[in-house]
């Protein structure tokens, strides 16, 4: 008897936790989000970050923290969607309409265009699509060298080179992009303020002097995060100082 109760109290919780699953729970999430109950879409959607970031989660939260007039989470989780998928067009649209909504608007340092066209570049496609761009060409580039050095003609030969050689550059800059997209993901050195405002000092304390302040949803760059409570930060425009650890999430 005892053995058969024993079964049955093992059967329900292995239903209850195959009926727990992600895409359940995702289903459930975009369910309350469709009835504009965002709060519980946000509880549904962060569950499923605990199991690993994807962009269309991410993605999700950033919508659902909006519509509750969180402008930080929402920036916050914008961002994070935007690491795992620069060239996603919808979140950068997304991302930069929750900024209109922050406080502070910082007006970047002048960046040498050449630099801003790499990053364009860049995020033109994805971690993937760039390393398939990267192996295609690669191997394009082989046939043509084996084209030039079997062929008799001279001009299959100088149009093989010339592919050859437009093809390792692809190659070249394929797999730049790849890694400078893959070091992008990989580095967590940003970060969004969560707080409603906090004070950048100019040394790691309370009693340093006061620099200027930031308001909630500004974006702000680790600079030293050596020290257990304080980090140095500096903002796009340039400006540089200390503020609380528990005054930021990194994206």
């Amino acid at each position: 008897m005892k053995r058969n109760i024993l079964i049955l109290i093992l059967s329900a919780v292995s239903l209850v936790s195959f009926a727990d699953t992600p895409a359940e729970t995702k289903t459930l999430a975009d369910s309350a989000y469709a009835r504009a109950d965002y709060e519980t879409a946000v509880k549904l959607y962060s569950q499923l970050t605990e199991q690993g970031l994807t962009t269309d989660v991410c993605y999700n939260l950033g919508c659902a923290y909006y519509r509750l007039d969180d402008i930080a989470h929402s920036v916050l989780w914008f961002e994070r969607a935007l690491k795992l998928s620069p060239s996603d067009k919808e979140v950068l649209f997304n991302l930069e309409l929750a900024r209109t909504k922050t406080i502070d608007k910082i007006i970047p340092q002048h960046e040498f265009i050449l630099f801003t066209y790499f990053h364009q570049l860049t995020n033109w496609f994805s971690l993937r699509t760039w390393t398939v761009i990267a192996l295609l060409s690669f191997v394009l580039m082989l046939v043509c060298l084996l084209v030039f050095w079997a062929s008799g003609s001279v001009n299959v030969r100088k149009l093989t080179f010339s592919s050859a050689a437009i093809l390792l550059l692809v190659t070249i800059m394929s797999n730049i992009c790849a890694f400078q997209q893959r070091d992008f993901k990989q580095t967590h050195t940003s970060a969004i303020i969560t707080q409603p405002a906090v004070t950048v000092k100019s040394t790691p304390s309370d009693s340093g002097n006061d620099l200027f302040v930031l308001h909630e949803g500004s974006k702000v760059e680790i600079r030293d995060s050596s020290l257990k409570e304080w980090c140095e930060v500096s903002i796009a425009d340039g400006k540089v100082g200390w503020i609380p650890k528990k005054s930021f999430d990194l994206i």
